[in-house]
């Protein structure tokens, strides 16, 4: 088994490689956006009401709740909580033992290519929600010039915690081979954990805190919605970004235990 570390050129093409493979799904793109920004208008007037009942709902403000909303129904692809079964495949018909005689770590791969289809994602399926919240509702604009940069931190974690979770997912198949259960309850779990159905300071405050303190849900979308809404100020945000950076380290702990469990499985069986 290969267990070469890949060089930056490699990666870079992994990434291109990845941007190049949605790039080439037009017509899903644009059906995909326009999905995201209907349901956008319709949970920001859902939650717009809540605002007019009370002035503000947990904490946010109306421009707050509308970028909170259409920034979030832009990051669904950019983030991705379904993303593609190929690796499951590959294990199921046994082409992964191709993949093990590459000089390249697989978790590595699959998070480069993932970042490739993310950055397609952002450039396409991220940008029309956004405008179309900026040019129908009062949108909040961050105050501080570096909230950008500290949101655009926490969005590329968010993708790279996600992405090691749905890797987790697909390491699954070595034992299952047929994951559609696992990933049925991932993306079950983790979008109402997330804070993409609705704010999660909606929810008590204890079951907001042990979403925060035992799962990674909240590091996938509440957390850069979050820092995007300056919502408790820089130090807030940095305390989160902080967060995010704990949880990828404890899921990419996991993810390289369960490869290595999943591999030997694999040897024993004569893979």
């Amino acid at each position: 088994m290969a267990t070469a570390k890949a060089s930056g050129p490699v990666l870079a093409a992994l990434v291109r490689a990845g941007f190049r493979r949605f790039a080439t799904y037009r017509q899903a793109t644009v059906a995909g956006a326009f999905t995201n920004t209907v349901f956008g208008f319709v949970r920001c007037y859902v939650l717009l009401s809540l605002a007019d009942a009370g002035g503000r709902v947990a904490g946010y403000d109306r421009a707050q709740l509308a970028t909170f909303v259409f920034a979030g129904q832009g990051m669904i692809a950019v983030v991705n909580f379904w993303g593609p079964a190929d690796f499951a495949e590959r294990v199921r018909t046994g082409d992964i033992a191709a993949d093990l005689l590459r000089p390249l770590d697989l978790m590595v791969g699959y998070l480069a290519a993932d970042l490739g289809r993310a950055c397609h994602a952002m450039l396409t399926r991220f940008v029309v929600p956004v405008l179309a919240g900026v040019l129908a509702f009062d949108f909040y604009l961050p105050e501080h010039a570096w909230t950008y940069p500290l949101y655009a931190v926490s969005l590329l974690l968010a993708v790279l915690v996600c992405g090691v979770c749905r890797y987790l997912v697909n390491l699954t198949a070595f034992w299952l081979l047929d994951i559609r259960g696992p990933r049925q309850v991932w993306v079950l779990a983790s979008t109402v954990g997330c804070g993409l159905a609705f704010p999660l300071p909606l929810l008590p405050d204890a079951v907001a805190a042990a979403l925060w303190l035992a799962t990674p849900f909240p590091a996938l979308m509440q957390a850069p919605l979050d820092v995007l809404v300056e919502r408790g100020g820089t130090g807030h945000a940095l305390v989160l970004i902080a967060g995010q950076l704990a949880w990828l380290a404890i899921v990419t702990g996991l993810a390289r235990l369960v490869q290595r469990h999943a591999l030997r499985r694999l040897v024993i069986q004569g893979g």
